[in-house]
């Protein structure tokens, strides 16, 4: 039976009996941890009822996985709370697992449309965009606690139509994404650069020329170096040599092709 706990994939449950029902595995279990009163935290609990809980859990096999979990009522003799038992990795009232829930979310963030990982998980769409949400906000709450990259890039881009521009800031020493923030803006950007942590670790931030930008920059990262973007240098030489050109030649300047003569040139 140690093999069969080991499929349970959670601390101190231990598993009774295994079947197979209907193309899907289904492990019978039951928690032999520590049962504290949730108000309370004491441990003089008095067993009122039982009942059987049945949770979506990872897969085995490439076959759906089913616990069936005993699941307690207990009344608390210290402060007379009653409670349903809580299981580790299992939240309330749901239906399925925490590993199962961020399984399905990573391959939706993996780039698994909702509708195929509907149809190949056996769950709802909205369930999908719901668990989905759900692994979001977890993973903001992780990243508001990170520093900042030692080399940041900042730059903005078009992000729809009813929200306007986003910022996008980049880990150029890991070549990824760092964040992504709607508005591009000093005031839309202030409150986000105002609560992160570890700002002054960054050593080098690469921005376009715009003042916004390095307004940002001077106020939050003052220890770090403004680079320019080589885009955008060589994007203002081809603006004033444009410009330039339209001052000597303002006939040749509306063209913006190559202007050369295809007929080989005759050497003296």
């Amino acid at each position: 039976m140690v093999c069969l706990d080991l499929l349970v994939g959670l601390p101190d449950f231990k598993v009774t009996d295994l079947e197979e029902s209907e193309g899907r595995i289904v492990l019978s279990a039951r928690y032999v941890g520590e049962v504290r009163c949730v108000g309370c935290g004491g441990q003089d609990l008095r067993s009122k009822d039982l009942r059987l809980r049945r949770v979506r859990h990872l897969s085995v096999g490439e076959r759906p996985c089913e616990l069936r979990l005993e699941s307690r009522k207990w009344r608390c003799r210290t402060c007379g709370a009653w409670f349903w038992q809580r299981f580790p990795g299992v939240l309330p009232r749901m239906r399925a697992s925490e590993g199962y829930r961020k399984s399905v979310s990573s391959k939706h963030w993996d780039g698994i449309d909702r509708k195929r990982l509907s149809e190949r998980e056996r769950i709802g769409s909205a369930t999908v965009e719901r668990w989905f949400k759900s692994y979001l906000r977890l993973k903001l709450k992780e990243r508001e606690g990170s520093a900042f990259p030692k080399v940041l890039g900042i730059d903005e881009h078009f992000f729809s139509r009813k929200q306007g521009d986003a910022t996008t800031l980049c880990d150029l020493g890991a070549n990824k994404v760092y964040d992504v923030v709607l508005g591009r803006s000093e005031a839309s950007l202030e409150g986000y650069l105002g609560r992160m942590k570890g700002k002054e670790k960054v050593e080098m931030v690469c921005i376009d020329l715009s003042t916004t930008y390095r307004s940002l920059v001077k106020k939050h990262f003052p220890k770090a170096r403004i680079v320019a973007d080589r885009f955008h240098v060589v994007k203002l030489v081809n603006h004033h040599f444009l410009s330039c050109w339209r001052q000597i030649d303002p006939l040749g300047s509306r063209n913006r092709g190559l202007l050369f003569d295809e007929t080989p040139s005759k050497e003296p």
